[in-house]
C-alpha cells in the first residue's frame, strides 16, 4: 500500500479503513477472486496496469500490478457516489527523481487554483522586482507568461528543469505556474501531494537555498540507481515507493493518524532498520523524525532473524521507567506476544540493580532527587563549604568522577572535565573532600546509595563477568572446542553474553557507567549495539563520547534523520527558535545541527497568551481546554499542560480541576500517563520526555521562570555553568513544545522569557480579554509572535 493510499484513508475515518483493511487481506489471499470486483482501468508504461476494485458498497481503490509477479499495490482510497469519477482521473507517474509511484488529481489542483486565481484578480503585486537568486541555473524552458496584473507566480524564479530536477512530480507543473499567494499555495498543499513534491515546494517557499534543498531534501530521496520512468516494475519494488504494511497490528492502525505514525516507517528509515552493521549504529535526528520507530522495527528486525527458542537475547533499554512502559505497549502493537517474548525491555537502572542484586552485593536502598539533594545540603553544612551547590556537586560525581573512574585524589585532580564548568585545583580538592564525606552519609546504617553508584558499581561487575566469557572464550580455542564443564568455578555451563543485540533509545540521557555496563552486557561484532537519540532534547545528564566507552561508530553506521512527520511545520519552527545559537554534540566526537530538518506537516500556527498574573494565565488555559472538548470534539486525553515544576503542577491540577472549569485532570508521574482516563494530562517539561499529545499547552514560560531565575548566580560568577544551565533550559521547552502533534499554545504571566520572540509581549493575545469574552475566533492561526 502506498504512503499518498494512506494518506487518503487517514482524512476517511475508520469504517473506511476496516474497509479497505479487509479489502486488502483478501486480495492478499487470492487476487482471482471475482468478489473483488477487479476491472482494468488502463496500461501503465510498458509493464504496469491500473485496476479500480470495490472494498466495499461505498468505498473503491486504485490499485498498480506489474507484468513481473503477482503483486498488486493500492495507490489511492475514494468513497462516495463519485468514487470511480475520482479515480479514473488520477494522474500515476514515476518520479523521474526518487523513482516513487506518485499520484495527483490533477483535475481538482487546477480547479482549486484558478478558483482562487479569479477572486485574486486586481491584486497589487506584492513580490514584484524581486531579483532571482544567483545560484540559480539560467532557465532551459522559462514558465509560461502571466498577466501582469496579477502577483507574480510564487516559483517563478525556478524553470521547469530545475524544479523537476529537485523533485517536483512533472504532471504538476502546470497547476503550479499559475500558485501567485499563499491562499492558492496552502490549497495546494490540502491535495495530497507526494512528499518529495511537498518538501522541495515548502523549503522554495521559505527562500531556502537550492544548494541546501538539494543536499538535505532531494538527495535523501535520490534512488540508488538510474530512474527509468517507464519502468513500473522497477518503481514497484523500490522501498521509497510503499510502506511497511505486511503486519496485520499495522493494518487495523490506519486510518488513525496518531497509531500510525507510532507504527509506519518512513521509506528513509527502511534500511536503517533492516540493514546489517559491521559492528554497533547510531542514528540522530530531532523531534518527531522517528527515532523511536526505528529502534522498534529494528527490535524486530533482529528477532526475525533469531533461531526459535524461549530465551530474550534482544535488549531494549531507554532512560526511565516510563520511557520503558511506552516501548513496551509500541512492541506489543508491533509484533503483539511472539515479539515480547524474545526481547528484555527495561530502564537502564532498574537493569543496573538486577545486576547488582544478582550479585549477591548489598545493594541499599536508592535515594530519590530529593533525597539525594538533601544529603548534599547537609554535608555542605558539616564541612562549611556553603559555596558549592548540591546540583553542582551531583553532576560531579556523575559525570566526571564516576564516569572517568576516579578512585583516588590523584585521579581526579588529573581527569579532563571537558564539558564541565571549570573549576581550579583547590576546588576540585573542596569537591573530592564533599564527595568522600557524601559517600561516607551513604555507606552508614541503614546503608543507602544513589542510581549513579549503582550504575557504576553495575558497569564494574559486568566488565569483570565479561572478562571471564571472553576467558572462557580463548580457552575453548585453544582446547580444540571442547567444553570442560568444571571450568567454570562448579557451574557446569559456559558462561556467555547477557544479549546478542542491544537497542538503546533516548541515548542522549545514558551516563557513562550506563554505557559502560551496556557495552559489557553484548560482545563486539556485527550489528552489537544499534542506538537512537538527539542531543537537543538531552535534558539529564552531560555529553558522553561513545568512543571512549568503547562504542564506535564508523561512515555509513551514523545516520542523521531530519523528516519531522508528526509536528507542523508551524510548531517545529517555534519550537527550534527556542535552541537557536547553542551548539550541540552528535553523541560521539562531532557535532550536530538540525540542517535539513523540516516537516511534511502543516497546521495552525502556535498561539502566543501574556497574562497580568498566575491566576489568570491559569483561568486562561483552562478556558482554552474547554472550548477545544467541547467546541473541536479534542478528547481530554489527547491534550496536556506542560509546566515547569512540580508545584505549578499542582497549581493548575487544582485550578483546572474545580468550578467554574471542573475538568478531568491526571498529573505525570515516573509511571507516565498511567491512566486510561478522558483527561488532561498535566506534567513537568521532564515528564514529557518521550510523549505525544494532539494539542499542548507550554505554560509558565515567562522570565524568571524559563529558566529558572536561579542561574542567574552564576551568570558572572561561574560563566560555563551559565550557558550549560541554559542549554538545559532552551533543550527543556524543546522537547516539550516538540510533544504537540496538532496545536502548541504558549503561556506566561508577568514578562515572556528571553527564550522566546522579542516581541513576544507585544503581540501575544492577552488572556484577560479571553476571559471577559471568548478569545480569538476559534482555529485562529495565533499571534504575529509565532
Amino acid at each position: 500500500m502506498g504512503r499518498q493510499a494512506h494518506g487518503d484513508l487517514e482524512r476517511r475515518g475508520r469504517a473506511v479503513a476496516d474497509a479497505v483493511g479487509e479489502f486488502v487481506h483478501r486480495l492478499r489471499a487470492d487476487r482471482t477472486n471475482r468478489a473483488l470486483r477487479l476491472s482494468f482501468l488502463r496500461a501503465a508504461g510498458n509493464n504496469g496496469i491500473l485496476h479500480l476494485a470495490h472494498a466495499d458498497s461505498h468505498c473503491m481503490v486504485l490499485l498498480l500490478s506489474t507484468d513481473d509477479g503477482d503483486e498488486m499495490r493500492v495507490l489511492a482510497v475514494r468513497d462516495g457516489a463519485r468514487a470511480r469519477d475520482e479515480l479514473t482521473r488520477l494522474t500515476v507517474e514515476i518520479n523521474p527523481v526518487s523513482g516513487a509511484v506518485e499520484v495527483v488529481d490533477q483535475s481538482e489542483v487546477s480547479a482549486n487554483v484558478v478558483a482562487l486565481l479569479d477572486r485574486t484578480e486586481g491584486d497589487v503585486p506584492v513580490e514584484a522586482g524581486v531579483p532571482s537568486p544567483p545560484d540559480v541555473a539560467a532557465p532551459q524552458a522559462g514558465p509560461p507568461p502571466f498577466d501582469s496584473s496579477l502577483r507574480p507566480p510564487l516559483f517563478g524564479r525556478y524553470d521547469d528543469r530545475t524544479l523537476t530536477g529537485l523533485g517536483v512530480i512533472p504532471s504538476l507543473l502546470p497547476a503550479l505556474r499559475k500558485v501567485t499567494t499563499d491562499e492558492q499555495f496552502g490549497k495546494l498543499l490540502t491535495h495530497n501531494l507526494p512528499e518529495l513534491t511537498r518538501d522541495v515546494l515548502l523549503a522554495l517557499r521559505d527562500r531556502v537555498d537550492l544548494e541546501d534543498v538539494r543536499r538535505h531534501i532531494t538527495d535523501k530521496w535520490r534512488a540508488d540507481e538510474d530512474v527509468n520512468t517507464g519502468d513500473w516494475a522497477q518503481a514497484a519494488r523500490r522501498a521509497v515507493s510503499q510502506a511497511e504494511t505486511d503486519d496485520d497490528a499495522v493494518l487495523g492502525a490506519l486510518g488513525k493518524s496518531f497509531d500510525a505514525w507510532r507504527l509506519f516507517l518512513h521509506p528513509e528509515q527502511q534500511r536503517l532498520a533492516t540493514g546489517d552493521f559491521k559492528g554497533s549504529a547510531k542514528v540522530t535526528g530531532g523531534p518527531g523524525t522517528g527515532k523511536t520507530v526505528v529502534a522498534l522495527h529494528r527490535v524486530r528486525h533482529l528477532v526475525d532473524r533469531l533461531p526459535p527458542g524461549h530465551s530474550r537475547p534482544v535488549l531494549l533499554a531507554t532512560f526511565n521507567t516510563n520511557l520503558a512502559l511506552d516501548l513496551k505497549d509500541r512492541l506489543d502493537q508491533l509484533g503483539g506476544d511472539a515479539l515480547l517474548r524474545r526481547v528484555d525491555v527495561r530502564p537502564v537502572d532498574a537493569l543496573a540493580r538486577e545486576v547488582v542484586q544478582e550479585s549477591g552485593l548489598e545493594v541499599g536502598w536508592p535515594l530519590d532527587e530529593e533525597a539525594a539533594m538533601n544529603l548534599w545540603h547537609t554535608v555542605l553544612a558539616e564541612t562549611g563549604l556553603l559555596g558549592y551547590d548540591a546540583d553542582f556537586l551531583d553532576a560531579e560525581l556523575k559525570h566526571v568522577i564516576l564516569a572517568a573512574r576516579c578512585g583516588s585524589w590523584d585521579a581526579y585532580r588529573r581527569v579532563s572535565r571537558a564539558g564541565r564548568p571549570r573549576i581550579s585545583t583547590a576546588q576540585r580538592h573542596d569537591v573530592w573532600q564533599l564527595v568522600q564525606a557524601y559517600q561516607g552519609h551513604l555507606a552508614a546504617p541503614p546503608r543507602q546509595t544513589t542510581y549513579a553508584l549503582i550504575a557504576d558499581q553495575a558497569a564494574g561487575l559486568e566488565q569483570r563477568r565479561m572478562t571471564r566469557v571472553e576467558e572462557q572464550a580463548r580457552y575453548k580455542d585453544q582446547q580444540g572446542g571442547r567444553d570442560l564443564i568444571h571450568r567454570e568455578a562448579g557451574s557446569g555451563m559456559w558462561l556467555k553474553p547477557r544479549y546478542q543485540h542491544i537497542v538503546v533509545d533516548e541515548a542522549q540521557d545514558l551516563s557513562a557507567s550506563h554505557w559502560r555496563l551496556l557495552r559489557a552486557m553484548v560482545h563486539k561484532g556485527p550489528n552489537d549495539i544499534f542506538l537512537v537519540g538527539d542531543a537537543h532534547q538531552r535534558i539529564y545528564g552531560s555529553r558522553i563520547i561513545l568512543g571512549h566507552q568503547g562504542i564506535e561508530i564508523r561512515g555509513r553506521a551514523s545516520r542523521r534523520l531530519t523528516l519531522n512527520y508528526r509536528t507542523t511545520r508551524q510548531i517545529l519552527g517555534s519550537a527550534n527558535r527556542l535552541i537557536t545559537g547553542e551548539s550541540f554534540d552528535d553523541l560521539d566526537n562531532g557535532t550536530d545541527t538540525l540542517d535539513g530538518y523540516r516537516s511534511v506537516l502543516t497546521g495552525l500556527t502556535p498561539q502566543f497568551w501574556r497574562a497580568p498574573d498566575r491566576l489568570t494565565e491559569m483561568r486562561a488555559v483552562a478556558t482554552l481546554i474547554k472550548e477545544r472538548h467541547d467546541s473541536h470534539g479534542t478528547r481530554y486525553s489527547a491534550m496536556a499542560v506542560s509546566v515547569p515544576d512540580g508545584n505549578s503542577a499542582q497549581e493548575f491540577a487544582n485550578v483546572l480541576g474545580r468550578a467554574p472549569y471542573c475538568l478531568p485532570v491526571v498529573e505525570l508521574g515516573k509511571a507516565g500517563v498511567g491512566s486510561d482516563l478522558d483527561a488532561v494530562r498535566i506534567g513537568t517539561m521532564h515528564r514529557f520526555k518521550g510523549l505525544e499529545f494532539q494539542r499542548v499547552f507550554l505554560t509558565s514560560v515567562g522570565e524568571g521562570q524559563v529558566p529558572h531565575q536561579r542561574i542567574e548566580r552564576y551568570r558572572y560568577d561561574n560563566p560555563d555553568r551559565y550557558r550549560q544551565e541554559e542549554q538545559r533550559a532552551r533543550s527543556l521547552a524543546f522537547v516539550a513544545a516538540t510533544r504537540a502533534r496538532d496545536e502548541l499554545v504558549v503561556t506566561w504571566s508577568g514578562r515572556a522569557s528571553r527564550f522566546l520572540p522579542p516581541d513576544a509581549d507585544e503581540t501575544a493575545y492577552h488572556a484577560t480579554d479571553l476571559l471577559r469574552q471568548d478569545g480569538p475566533p476559534s482555529g485562529a492561526s495565533g499571534s504575529a509572535a509565532a
